[in-house]
């Protein structure tokens, strides 16, 4: 499960990603930001906290250093 959900995000990276303009607020990116959750706390707790952090990108969200916890 947790090679599947990363092929899907590196799928977004390669085919979705560079048709939309570098306007990331967060480093990490929020698709390397899930790659690390899913990593680090395995399919579902990692891929609930990259919904939570995909969630938070928007112009009235933070910015700035924002690591997996």
């Amino acid at each position: 499960m947790k090679s599947v959900l990363i092929g899907m995000v590196r799928i977004y990276q390669a085919a979705i990603s560079p048709y939309f303009p570098n306007a990331c607020r967060y480093t990490p990116t929020c698709s390397q930001y899930a790659i690390e959750a899913i990593h680090k706390h395995g399919p579902i707790r990692g891929g609930w906290l990259g919904l939570k952090r995909i969630s938070r990108c928007h112009p009235w969200g933070g910015q700035g250093y924002d690591p997996v916890p």
